[in-house]
């Protein structure tokens, strides 16, 4: 048992910005699902190796899994409300939203990058899921500005001074 309270912990880590994506798949019916992250990350360039963590109880995991594999929509500024459609429980994720299918999962239109792949391995995490994926495929869509969130609240991400410059 922890004495970490859980408000505080999740107050502190949104001092930490994170992108947002939302990670698609198909049930095995061909039915396409979803859900939002924004604890995804690289983990590898050789393999090419990415990993998100779920709730375990997420109902989008046991099609992912069925599947095995997903793909990462990195998604633009002002898809806040697609973000907030993806993290909802209870409601078809997919209604109304414009996508295509791709090899991994759907593509969804507007995102600014995506990343088809291969679950490669899961492991336990306290409540959580970690998935690390292969990535298999690679594309840039828009070339626009990423959603980010941070202490709660969706945003941008404001180009700054180049570090290699």
């Amino acid at each position: 048992m922890s004495t970490i309270d859980r408000a505080r912990f999740r107050q502190v880590m949104g001092h930490v910005p994170t992108g947002v994506v939302v990670i698609t798949s198909q049930d095995p019916g061909g039915r396409p699902v979803g859900l939002a992250c924004n604890s995804f990350t690289s983990v590898s360039l050789d393999p090419p190796l990415v990993l998100f963590c779920a709730a375990g109880g997420s109902s989008t995991l046991p099609a992912l899994r069925a599947a095995g594999a997903f793909r990462v929509n990195v998604l633009e500024a002002g898809q806040e409300s697609l973000c907030r459609r993806f993290a909802t429980r209870g409601v078809d994720r997919f209604a109304g939203v414009d996508w295509t299918p791709a090899h991994g999962g759907p593509r969804l239109a507007g995102a600014v990058a995506g990343m088809d792949c291969a679950v490669l391995e899961e492991h336990a995490a306290g409540d959580h899921v970690i998935v690390v994926g292969r990535v298999l495929r690679l594309a840039e869509t828009t070339g626009g500005a990423p959603l980010v969130f941070h202490r709660g609240r969706y945003g941008s991400f404001a180009v700054g001074a180049d570090l290699l410059g």
